[in-house]
């Protein structure tokens, strides 16, 4: 039988609802069954299953570990919330929002010890790889945010720097997952290695688009607002690139931008997007991502496993970097 990247999702959904989080006290539960109902993606447990599938069939052996990635992702996602003070996500009042604080965070620290428990529910043989990897992932995203913090301070970040943090807040959790389903597929260190640094190249594409999408996508299609970036004064690579590229006079509109509080929400996104535009900076970032999309796919194709599922592992990140572009 051949998993599709779809069934592979539905399988992963139907072991989540199978979690005995229906349990006391609701208090600490309930945020955590509510922050897993707003579904997303399931990206990294599907790439998490197809690595392993790459050299194993029995893929309900790595169903806890894929889980663990996935409910790991999502508490990096509530505790975001937190920090940026964020009042929905996917359209919905984020868990800080519909509870408080207090309750997102206490959530969110449960949330870890599921992804860690779930982690090491494996073989013995694999337990100590398996908990590095995660764990060295799971380190590099709290590294990867507070830079991402950092920057928030300062108007000299480096394309380089920003790349360097989306590698770690982004990418090393991708990597990971594919690193892991290839350690429990029993793959060569290169294969594990060739699969990890696939990980980190589409991570980066992934968070290019990203960037691109909050300032060129639609709206109905991204599934939140356009400008939220801009709003915030992210600093994204469409940002960053700016500042290198503009001239004198742009150059100041920009930190005339980024330093005004009073002003109407369209009117900045408005100007910031022209000042894009007359830099080609859309261009330069779509650039960016079809040649770190390349890279990766050149490293997924040096892979050796089931040539079935090298082809279902590359058509479910095609089909995902495809998005709303």
């Amino acid at each position: 039988m051949i998993y599709s990247s779809s069934l592979l999702g539905k399988k992963i959904d139907a072991y989540l609802r199978e979690l005995p989080l229906n349990r006391e006290p609701k208090g600490l539960y309930a945020p955590i069954n509510y922050e897993l109902s707003l579904r997303g993606k399931r990206l990294r447990p599907i790439l998490l299953t197809l690595s392993y599938l790459l050299y194993k069939e029995k893929v309900d052996t790595v169903l806890p570990q894929a889980v663990g990635i996935e409910i790991y992702h999502n508490f990096t996602l509530l505790h975001d919330d937190v920090m940026d003070r964020s009042d929905m996500r996917r359209g919905r009042p984020t868990v800080h929002k519909a509870w408080n604080e207090h309750t997102a965070i206490l959530s969110g620290d449960a949330m870890t010890v599921l992804a860690y428990r779930l982690m090491a529910d494996c073989d013995s043989l694999y337990v100590k790889q398996v908990l590095d990897a995660f764990g060295q992932a799971a380190l590099e995203v709290c590294e990867g945010q507070q830079r991402d913090m950092d920057f928030e301070a300062r108007d000299d970040v480096t394309v380089e720097e920003y790349l360097e943090m989306i590698r770690l807040k982004t990418s090393t959790l991708l990597a990971g997952a594919l690193k892991i389903g290839a350690i429990l597929g029993d793959a060569s260190a290169e294969d594990v290695q060739k699969l990890y640094d696939f990980g980190i190249k589409i991570g980066l594409a992934f968070q290019l688009q990203d960037d691109y999408l909050d300032v060129y996508g639609d709206p109905e299609i991204f599934g939140k607002p356009i400008g939220g970036d801009i709003i915030a004064n992210k600093k994204t690579f469409l940002l960053i690139s700016a500042c290198r590229l503009s001239n004198a006079e742009q150059y100041e509109r920009i930190l005339c931008w980024l330093r005004t509080t009073d002003y109407r929400p369209e009117e900045k996104i408005r100007a910031m997007t022209s000042i894009y535009d007359q830099l080609d900076i859309g261009t330069r970032c779509l650039q960016k991502i079809d040649s770190l999309y390349a890279e990766g796919l050149t490293m997924l194709d040096q892979v050796s496993g089931r040539s079935e599922y090298k082809r279902e592992l590359e058509n479910f990140v095609n089909t995902l970097m495809k998005r709303n572009l």
